[in-house]
């Protein structure tokens, strides 16, 4: 997998990492037990701090998608690999029809955001 951040970006660096992460196990890309890059291979790759990392990790560990094992790094979870093709389809759906009514992506993200409260 790769990852990829914006350090100018207004979103903290370890959600960068986390949306990552959530994004691939939902397009399917990744399989359960697969383990993600090690925490100190990540952070040197990306030149950013260790802590960084494992707060993103640790994060996707309080969701549930994947397990931090001491010595096998960070594993994909069975709960993060699952169908979510109609999602995608419901998605596109809203983007065709955000395009069409000329609205912009930040406000259609907005709405979508909202809507999830």
């Amino acid at each position: 997998m790769l990852f990829r951040i914006d350090p100018t970006g207004d979103e903290p660096l370890y959600s960068q990492l986390a949306a990552q992460v959530r994004a691939a196990a939902a397009r399917g890309e990744l399989a359960d037990g697969e383990r993600l890059p090690a925490a100190r291979d990540l952070a040197a790759s990306l030149e950013i701090n260790l802590h960084t990392v494992l707060r993103a990790y640790q994060d996707l560990r309080a969701e549930g998608l994947v397990e931090l094992r001491r010595g096998r790094g960070a594993v994909v979870t069975a709960g993060a690999v699952r169908d979510v093709s109609p999602l995608h389809d419901a998605i596109q759906a809203v983007v065709d029809t955000a395009r069409r009514l000329g609205v912009s992506p930040d406000t259609t993200l907005a709405l979508v955001k909202e809507a999830l409260r």
